[in-house]
């Protein structure tokens, strides 16, 4: 996990550990900020079908359009493109595994991962936990 002197350095928004948990719900925190993962299909976004827009439940920021959400059958929101510039990705080699992580780009918030099975344009599918994000319809 990244120091609070190196996220203050890299991200726009930062918060010390104890408002972070003052400012998200404990489900929140757990995904967001300690790089957790609910349960598949136990978030009302994963089945949210109206046009809007996907923002992080960290800071705000815009990061997906329902029009790049689909239905992955995994449990978890699936979209195939992020709004340009909102999320950052990183190597994660936690549980054994070399996955891609994908994290806010305002406030390092951990969302979730992209894999390469997604499908076209860009075949990827950027599977995001529904608790990390909030939505607003159009």
């Amino acid at each position: 996990m990244t120091s609070s002197a190196e996220q203050a350095s890299r991200y726009p928004v930062t918060h010390t550990d104890e408002e972070w948990r003052r400012l998200l719900t404990p489900e929140q925190y757990a995904v967001l900020r300690g790089h957790g993962t609910e349960r598949p299909g136990s978030c009302a976004l994963n089945y949210e079908k109206r046009a809007g827009t996907f923002s992080c439940a960290g800071c705000g920021q815009d990061l997906f359009v329902s029009h790049k959400k689909f239905e992955s059958g995994t449990g978890w929101p699936s979209f195939d493109t992020p709004v340009a510039g909102s999320v950052e990705e990183s190597i994660d080699r936690s549980y054994g595994m070399v996955r891609t992580e994908v994290h806010c780009s305002r406030c390092g918030g951990h969302l979730g991962h992209v894999f390469p099975d997604g499908p076209p344009p860009t075949g990827l599918r950027y599977c995001i936990n529904g608790v990390a994000m909030n939505f607003r319809p159009e």
